[in-house]
């Protein structure tokens, strides 16, 4: 019964790996932004936030997560209940371009994200990670990377299948093996 977490920096790839991954093998999409960001990019409260994912992701359904939210991937219901961890770990210079053409095409086109935000050329061009999603992606991508580097070794982990991705090729020639067997 398939329960994959998708996790990897902002903006290497994740959310639309995991769509397509969930698509394609006819799952439970969640992403875990949705759930966390009320309007005004205000946090959704801690406990209300797990009671949402823990829903989202019965043990006994069949689904793919979208989402580094550690507090309920790795310390929370998401992992304790997945088979699979794909981690996508693309070099910082490439997640970080394709961050940037994302959040300007965003910005430009005013694209509504979770719960009507939007991407503002404010906060993109403010230097504080809390508030610009590509300086957050810059400072914390090597961060990422080590967390999920480390997990597969990790006791805990034991009963996940962990798949390390470092390519956008590498993603869709896994996916294409996946849907074929």
């Amino acid at each position: 019964m398939p329960r994959i977490s998708v996790v990897g920096s902002s903006g290497s790839g994740k959310s639309t790996l995991a769509r397509r991954l969930a698509d394609r093998l006819e799952l439970d999409f969640v992403e875990l932004d949705a759930f966390q960001h009320l309007p005004g990019w205000q946090p959704r409260d801690p406990a209300e936030f797990g009671a949402l994912v823990d829903a989202a992701c019965p043990v006994d359904g069949q689904w793919v997560v979208d989402g580094n939210y550690s507090q309920v991937t790795m310390h929370g219901v998401v992992w304790r209940r997945a088979d699979t961890v794909v981690v996508l770990d693309l070099p910082r210079r490439q997640v970080i371009t394709h961050l940037t053409a994302r959040s300007l095409r965003r910005w430009v086109t005013r694209e509504e994200l979770w719960n009507g935000n939007r991407e503002s050329l404010r906060n993109l061009l403010r230097w504080d990670p809390g508030r610009n999603v590509i300086r957050w992606s810059w400072v914390h991508h090597h961060r990422y990377a080590a967390r999920y580097g480390a997990a597969a070794d990790d006791r805990r982990w034991a009963h996940l299948d962990f798949v390390y991705l470092t390519s956008h090729a590498e993603a869709d020639a896994w996916l294409a093996r996946l849907v074929a067997t």
